[in-house]
């Protein structure tokens, strides 16, 4: 298939570029590289410079596109709750043009990066896709609305439009000619690659955001999924799309680890401490969210190869060593 990815040159749109570019897919790579990087687009995939809101100069009529995998906003949200008018825009504005695009060209299929975060302070563990949808942050509300708009989308007319709800994102894609495509986010946000730069002595400490939550040690409890194994759910959603259909599937691995355990593991895997220090809760984070993917299992046939947080710290370490090199 002929494929544009929005936010390819970012963490997971980069590695689902290389992934489908494996599988024999030709790719088109919109980014507008404020967040991403070109270096991170693999060989073989055209790159187009321009923000999402231009889609429409590449999404033409005449472009033959066969699908969309759109990754491209922001994505922090500790962020979305001091400057919600920058995802508000980005997220469902950036999103909302985007899907005029792809409807005037007459794109048959989309899947759509969205987040756990849809569900805020889920009532059940592991969390079910039918779960009551509660956003605790303007990051998951707007993921939300573009969900939401998706499956308008798919009543109106024929997309075939697939939600993948992620959990916690970690790990690198490791390639055995030794490429590797990990996290490079500039400010990092993310818990394991600002805990692992804690241990390399990069940054003074890790700050813990509230050490007060009804969890076994007080810190929040997350489920953390191989970036690798999100990026093979990507490409059996393109097989699974079916018009007329809004499939909604989470993704993560069921198991549910405290902030300071993934410290521990990350202590473990580098052989070195992590120097931490307490700070106030963030607005907006919830206190647990732990995946049931069991759908993604039996509809997509998904499993993943990586489920255990070591593989994903040690790859993740391991592409933060090589960096450095």
């Amino acid at each position: 298939m002929k494929l544009l990815v929005t936010g390819g040159a970012g963490y997971i749109g980069s590695v689902v570029t290389r992934l489908l570019l494996d599988a024999g897919h030709r790719v088109v790579v919109l980014d507008d590289l404020r967040t991403g990087h070109a270096d991170a687009v693999p060989d073989g995939a055209e790159l187009v410079r321009a923000p999402l809101r231009d889609a429409a100069t590449v999404l033409t009529p005449d472009a033959g596109f066969d699908g969309v995998l759109h990754f491209a906003g922001l994505i922090a949200a500790g962020e979305s709750m001091v400057r919600p008018e920058l995802y508000w825009d980005a997220n469902v504005v950036g999103s909302l043009t985007l899907l005029d695009a792809v409807r005037a060209a007459r794109v048959p299929r989309l899947v759509f990066s969205s987040t756990a975060a849809v569900y805020g302070n889920p009532v059940e563990l592991p969390i079910p896709e039918s779960a009551l949808t509660a956003p605790t942050s303007t990051y998951g509300a707007t993921k939300l609305t573009i969900d939401l708009a998706l499956t308008s989308e798919t009543v109106a007319y024929d997309l075939a439009a697939v939600s993948l709800r992620y959990f916690n994102v970690a790990g690198a894609l490791v390639r055995p000619d030794g490429t590797r495509i990990g996290e490079r986010h500039d400010p990092e946000t993310h818990l394991i690659p600002l805990a692992l730069a804690a241990a390399a002595g990069r940054r003074a400490a890790l700050t813990l955001y509230g050490d007060d939550y009804p969890t076994a040690d007080g810190t929040c409890v997350r489920d953390y999924i191989h970036v690798a194994d999100l990026a093979r759910a990507h490409l059996l959603a393109l097989d699974a799309a079916a018009p007329k259909e809004h499939r909604i599937y989470n993704l993560g691995n069921g198991s549910g680890f405290t902030n300071r355990q993934v410290i521990g593991v990350v202590a473990e895997v580098t052989g070195r401490p992590v120097p931490v220090q307490v700070g106030p809760r963030r607005e907006g984070d919830p206190i647990a969210l732990v995946a049931s993917a069991e759908r993604a299992r039996s509809e997509l046939g998904w499993v993943p190869e990586k489920p255990t947080l070591h593989d994903m710290v040690a790859d993740a370490w391991t592409f933060l060593r090589d960096r450095a090199r």
